[in-house]
């Protein structure tokens, strides 16, 4: 099981802004093509191309990184303001 926090305009697609997902294994490759399949609108949040950052147990990443069982992942859009 892990433990997904969705923010900004990811937060439309999860209202609650986090869910625990019974997790197989993998990578964040892996996640974010699963939750590509949940639907168009989040195929849309979560196209190639698409601008966002993944963060593992509070580790931003740069690229693809593994998932293990019981981690916690943070999916954050771009962020503007002043």
């Amino acid at each position: 099981m892990i433990t997904i926090t969705y923010f900004g305009s990811l937060k439309q697609l999860q209202p609650s802004g986090s869910e625990s997902l019974s997790w197989p294994g993998g990578d964040t490759e892996d996640l974010v093509n699963l939750l590509r399949q949940r639907g168009p609108d989040w195929a849309r949040a979560l196209e190639p191309g698409r601008v966002f950052k993944l963060a593992v147990n509070r580790q931003l990443l740069h690229g693809p990184a593994p998932i293990n069982d019981g981690d916690d992942v943070a999916i954050l859009p771009p962020v503007t303001g002043g």
